[in-house]
């Protein structure tokens, strides 16, 4: 079992990652690969307990719509931190499909990234870089005052003239 850092400290996780050609176990939270939830979710309909999807990068959310309200978690790969798409994955299931269960980041997660997850909508991350785990673990976690995007997450008004300029209260 791994651990994964939520609300401002790290904690057990306790959900399995199943590989897409390995047995759905038959007890326990299980996240499964996108294309594996979405060939057998209408087996899983049955399934009362808590399961998820990992979507890796370039797989389309949407497909997740009708779907949403039976997921506890969807948690969105990073396989560099130069891949910046599961961003806007996030932002599509927050505000446009309304997704209330858990968002984690998943992979190559650093610190200096941890606010604009935030932001995004993420709930929790899987870090596996030293440095950065090390760092949270102190309570460092980086401040952005001035934001350039507009969101829908958190609270932010618009700082001067240029209304897509925001600061952070």
């Amino acid at each position: 079992m791994s651990d994964l850092y939520r609300a401002g400290r790290f904690e057990p996780d306790d959900w399995t990652v199943i590989a897409a050609d390995a047995p759905v176990p038959a007890e326990g939270k299980a996240l499964l690969p996108l294309a594996r939830w979405l060939a057998e979710r209408d087996t899983l309909a049955g399934d009362n307990r808590p399961l998820g999807v990992i979507v890796q990068p370039g797989e389309d959310v949407r497909a997740l719509a009708p779907d949403l309200a039976r997921l506890a978690v969807i948690a969105l790969a990073f396989p560099a931190f130069t891949d910046g798409r599961g961003y806007s994955s996030a932002r599509i299931l927050r505000e446009e499909l309304g997704f209330r269960g858990e968002l984690r980041a998943v992979g190559d997660v650093l610190l200096d990234q941890v606010p604009h997850f935030h932001r995004c909508g993420f709930d929790a991350l899987v870090i596996a870089n030293g440095p950065t785990r090390a760092a949270l673990t102190r309570g460092h976690i980086p401040d952005v005052a001035l934001r350039m995007q507009p969101t829908g997450v958190g609270d932010e008004v618009a700082a001067g003239g240029r209304p897509w300029r925001r600061r952070v209260i």
